[in-house]
């Protein structure tokens, strides 16, 4: 007879910004693109970076380093825009490199520290452990305030006639 595992696990997408290590859940996840021409639009919180037009649909990309605080650095031929969904909403978010899907059996993500959560951290859905790596599993519903969110639809919105340029999509990646 067999012996089936019970255990739960989270299917995790895994990406890099600087030397840190996050992930979000492969459920909020749409698609992965390369860099693509990403359309500024004025007046944009300061870490929206502009829209997209992906397959006629108009999307608000943020960068995650500006959003969290981080140093900017120059986008390389890693750098990858993950498509998902904040909030009910779709979003770009810039990150240095996607690396791998990943699953985790759940008794390997630990609520976040104490010492780490609090006011900028409010995002943070808990630390994956794989091995001698650290993972920082973000809630991506928790990334923007209500306002913010607000604010990201106005631009998609705004963004509709500047974005129709008539480009197509890059391929994903």
């Amino acid at each position: 007879m067999e012996v089936k595992n019970t255990e739960t696990e989270t299917q995790l997408v895994v990406f890099a910004l600087g030397q840190e290590e996050f992930a979000c859940k492969i459920t909020d996840v749409r698609e992965v693109l390369k860099m693509m021409k990403i359309t500024p639009l004025p007046h944009c919180l300061d870490f929206v970076e502009g829209v997209i037009n992906l397959r006629g649909e108009v999307i608000p990309v943020i960068d995650l380093r500006k959003r969290f605080g981080m140093m900017e650095v120059e986008r390389t031929n890693n750098s990858r825009i993950i498509i998902a969904e904040v909030a009910s909403s779709l979003v770009g978010l810039i990150v240095d490199s996607v690396s791998e899907v990943l699953r985790i059996p759940d008794r390997q993500i630990q609520a976040p520290p104490d010492r780490v959560a609090g006011t900028r951290t409010h995002f943070i859905l808990g630390v994956g452990k794989v091995e001698d790596r650290l993972l920082i599993i973000l809630n991506l519903d928790k990334i923007l305030t209500s306002e913010e969110q607000i604010a990201l639809d106005d631009i998609a919105a705004a963004g509709q006639e500047v974005a129709m340029s008539g480009e197509p999509a890059e391929e994903t990646a």
